[in-house]
């Protein structure tokens, strides 16, 4: 209907994120610009929240396509995992051995990363839905944020959600992971 009557070429309303359709208001801009700012800047972890339908998927898809080609990503969307599975799915992502304890997971990871800082590459993980972890397994990824040399971080980390992932992070059981926040945006 809408391509007809107004011409498009293509659909302008899918539930499939595309960035092609990606409205840059000022709101996204500036989301988009403190994300990016981040991660250039090895800034360690940020926030981004936001209604359904708000557009942080096709935010986050725009940010993957400004990285730098050096940029090792890492996207986890399944967020009903526990803390071993949130780390086994993080080095699937990196193509690292995923079979072992936590301990050795965490040891391999943290190779792969000082490898990678080596090779002057940035190495960001995005986790969406964010808001469906369990404490435990957000307190696993505030451990992995722990992972750094004396003067950078060795991993950037962006939590994406809906807005009681900022409810989970402000209470106290989280506060250890709500002081390590960089950037805290809601879109």
């Amino acid at each position: 209907m809408y391509k007809q009557f107004y011409g498009f070429n293509k659909s302008p309303f899918n539930t499939t994120p595309d960035t092609r359709f990606f409205y840059p208001s000022p709101i996204h801009e500036e989301a988009l610009a403190s994300l990016l700012y981040v991660i250039n800047e090895r800034k360690g972890f940020a926030l981004l929240t936001g209604e359904i339908g708000a557009g942080k998927t096709t935010l986050c898809r725009t940010l993957l396509n400004k990285l730098d080609p050096g940029t090792k990503t890492a996207v986890i969307t399944n967020t009903h995992l526990t803390a071993k599975g949130l780390l086994e799915d993080i080095c699937k992502e990196y193509d690292i051995e995923s079979r072992g304890s936590k301990g050795r997971l965490l040891d391999r990871l943290n190779a792969f990363l000082i490898d990678q800082l080596a090779q002057n590459n940035n190495v960001v993980l995005i986790v969406d839905e964010a808001q469906n972890l369990t404490p435990s397994v957000m307190e696993e990824i505030r451990m992995i944020s722990n992972l750094e040399t004396e003067r950078e971080k060795l991993i950037q980390i962006i939590l994406m959600g809906q807005p009681e992932l900022r409810k989970k992070i402000y209470s106290p059981r989280l506060a250890q992971l709500n002081q390590r926040l960089t950037v805290k945006y809601h879109i």
